[in-house]
């Protein structure tokens, strides 16, 4: 970034605070967006998800419902199997490289 967009960003934001304020919201909403994509989330889902989700911290909005609740119950617990799969994986990795670094003898 240039150091002229950094005073135009600064100049804009003082002459016009609520464009600022929801030039700030926008990026929370990327930010959530991102996080749900890597929570491998479907664009789909995320679409369902995002009208039910306060942008700041991601928490639910008013309009959040008991079918988000249990959507989003389903969505974690198939992150928890994933994180349990993974997790199985380095294990087996670390046996690997310590077995071939010398670090352990066979069984």
């Amino acid at each position: 970034m240039v150091d002229g967009d950094d005073e135009l960003g600064e100049r804009q934001q003082r002459q016009d605070p609520p464009q600022a304020a929801r030039r700030a919201g926008a990026v929370d909403r990327v930010i959530r967006i991102q996080e749900l994509f890597a929570a491998g989330l479907h664009s789909e889902k995320i679409a369902q998800l995002l009208p039910c989700m306060r942008d700041a911290d991601g928490g639910p909005s008013e309009i959040a419902t008991p079918r988000l609740v249990t959507e989003l119950a389903t969505e974690r617990d198939r992150i928890d199997r994933m994180i349990i799969d993974l997790i199985r994986s380095r294990d087996v990795l670390d046996e690997v490289i310590d077995t071939a670094s010398g670090r352990t003898t066979p069984t």
